[in-house]
């Protein structure tokens, strides 16, 4: 039985997701994206999934530079997320306005984050519209230990579902 795309959308909107800032960089390149596919895949090594649009900028700078940083925001501070749904401009240390540094693999750590993971793409599975990029986390820290990261529930974004035509 074919489930309704509306239906599909509803069910899969239902499914709790954080919502990050994933970091990329290949060569003098760095991007950063909003994403609501993030999960811990293992505990030993501790590895991260991040899943990503086979289209975007994101996808080519991960594929390049082997890495990714995934940036936790405060809850309370979800507007950062509208700012990187398109490709980021770099200027004077910064994506889109926000400071970055380097973490150990390079991608870009944003100074504002509440905590971050810097991962080495240790897998990659092509599935479809997207790609899962496993990493494995060889750096982090927290910011701010208080603070709620935030979740797809704290915005009025979707994502999922069927593919938008």
């Amino acid at each position: 039985m074919a489930l309704e795309d509306e239906l599909l959308n509803r069910l899969t909107w239902k499914i709790p997701n954080a919502l990050v800032l994933v970091g990329s960089r290949a060569g003098d390149e760095r991007n950063a994206m909003t994403t609501s596919w993030v999960t811990q895949l293992s505990m030993e090594p501790v590895l991260i999934g991040v899943g990503v649009d086979n289209t975007a900028v994101t996808h080519r700078l991960i594929t390049e530079g082997g890495s990714f940083t995934v940036n936790l925001w405060d809850a309370e501070e979800t507007r950062v997320f509208v700012k990187f749904s398109k490709p980021a401009s770099f200027e004077n240390g910064a994506l889109n306005g926000r400071a970055i540094r380097e973490a150990t693999t390079g991608a870009p750590v944003f100074d504002d984050a509440i905590a971050w993971l810097d991962c080495e793409v240790r897998e990659k599975f092509e599935l479809g519209t997207h790609t899962l990029f496993v990493g494995e986390v060889v750096d982090g820290a927290i910011r701010d230990d208080e603070a709620r990261a935030a979740s797809m529930s704290d915005t009025r974004m979707k994502y999922g579902g069927v593919k938008r035509h």
